[in-house]
């Protein structure tokens, strides 16, 4: 017992000291975070300015307002429409579990629109794996629609009800 109270009464040193394995002040870490930031936001920008104009110019072949391309979640569900699924799905993408649904949905209809644009089934391939690929591709060949492949359209401008916007 002598042993264990001689342990418990020890002089322990309690002050701690941090380590880091960078040899960057405050500062410059500082703004090394800015940085990576602004080279995210600079990246997202492009991305979703490249992605506008090559949805705009499918949905101009499609015979959809191509301004609908830069509208978030409606621009994936007038994507859904066109390839012949519910357009819902797209805001049902923002819920765990049923996003993987959604993508599966939306996968279909990029199969669609790959038929109804005179591409083989295969080429739904490029959507999954290499999806910039996938838009350039359609976005800027000499395709044509043609609403009669694929699964029918959903969107209002195919099926003769009175487009909403």
């Amino acid at each position: 017992m002598n042993t264990l109270l001689q342990l418990a009464q020890s002089s322990y040193d309690y002050t701690y000291t941090t380590t880091t394995s960078s040899n960057l002040t405050p500062e410059q870490s500082s703004a090394l975070a800015a940085g990576i930031i602004v080279f995210y936001i600079i990246t997202f920008a492009v991305a979703y300015v490249l992605n506008g104009i090559l949805l705009g110019r499918i949905f101009k072949k499609a015979g959809i307002a191509s301004w609908i391309a830069w509208v978030p979640f409606y621009n994936v569900w007038k994507m859904l429409e066109i390839g012949g699924q519910p357009g819902f799905w797209a805001v049902l993408a923002i819920l765990p579990i049923v996003n993987i649904v959604s993508v599966v949905y939306l996968l279909i209809a990029e199969y669609n629109i790959g038929l109804k644009l005179g591409k083989s089934s295969t080429f739904v391939l490029f959507a999954i794996f290499l999806p910039i690929v996938w838009l350039i591709w359609l976005a800027v060949d000499k395709s044509v629609w043609n609403n009669t492949l694929g699964a029918p359209s959903k969107a209002a401008e195919h099926t003769g009800a009175k487009p909403t916007a």
